[in-house]
């Protein structure tokens, strides 16, 4: 089977995105999925992404690691999507569409995607280290000199420990630059290494920033790996809604590969 993919890119977190309106994805195959994102014996990617039908909204996300497992939502996939529908001109600039999660909103001007997440209600608080859900699951522990830690090392160990074993976590370290400025470095569980950026984890660490007051600005800048992001937020009680995160997403390159 000759199968049509585009590799995209947000801030150094790349994606295969397939076009499966027709469904002829084998999506039940881990092996496939798995292969495709191997970066050495297939395109290679973070991980993959179906563009699929959608009963109410502009399409539905799928999204899959890189070890071949449907995942939670992914922010920078999700921001990749949304520039793959533009090129398929089943949108302009601005979209509602499906994933894992529930409806998400974004628009999109030239190769900036700005995405809804969902909203916060619930943020776990801990003496060295705090959990939230944006999407996805994670571990934020703020340090000095993180550019110093062996972060595939010390993210297994906590993506696998207690109390959050085989479902596991991904685990963010955390430097603060300014008073809206911070960076990040992320294990992605699923990928099972470092990434070069992590949506969700980005839009996770500028809401617990907030939450710890180590800034007080509603809008923070997430330096990561492979480029910049940014979250905005209205604080609303304990609360945080209106959640956005906004930066770029790239087209790679295209091409066949037979599976």
């Amino acid at each position: 089977m000759e199968l049509l993919f585009s590799k995209y890119q947000g801030a150094g977190n790349d994606f295969i995105i397939i076009d499966n309106r027709s469904n002829s994805f084998p999506k039940n195959n881990i092996e496939i999925i798995r292969k495709l994102c191997d970066r050495r014996f297939g395109v290679g990617a973070d991980g993959l992404i179906l563009l699929e039908n959608s009963t109410k909204n502009d399409f539905t996300m799928v999204y899959y690691n890189a070890d071949g497992n449907e995942s939670t939502m992914c922010g920078n996939g999700g921001r990749c999507i949304v520039a793959f529908a533009k090129h398929l001109d089943i949108i302009g600039d601005k979209t509602i569409f499906d994933a894992i999660d529930g409806k998400h909103v974004a628009t999109i001007k030239e190769d900036m995607v700005r995405l809804q997440m969902i909203d916060i209600d619930k943020i776990d608080l801990f003496e060295n280290h705090t959990f939230l859900n944006t999407g996805s699951p994670h571990h934020i522990s703020f340090d000095s000199n993180i550019d110093k830690l062996d972060i595939k090392k010390l993210g297994k160990k906590i993506r696998y420990g207690a109390p959050y074993f085989e479902e596991g976590t991904n685990v963010n370290f955390v430097e603060q630059i300014s008073d809206n400025s911070f960076k990040i470095r992320t294990y992605e569980r699923g990928v099972e290494n470092e990434t070069l950026a992590c949506g969700t984890g980005a839009t996770a660490v500028a809401i617990a920033a907030n939450k710890l007051n180590k800034t007080t600005l509603n809008t923070v800048k997430i330096e990561v790996l492979g480029g910049s992001l940014e979250v905005s937020f209205k604080k609303a009680g304990d609360q945080y809604k209106n959640v956005f995160l906004k930066g770029p997403a790239q087209l790679v390159f295209k091409g066949n590969i037979s599976i």
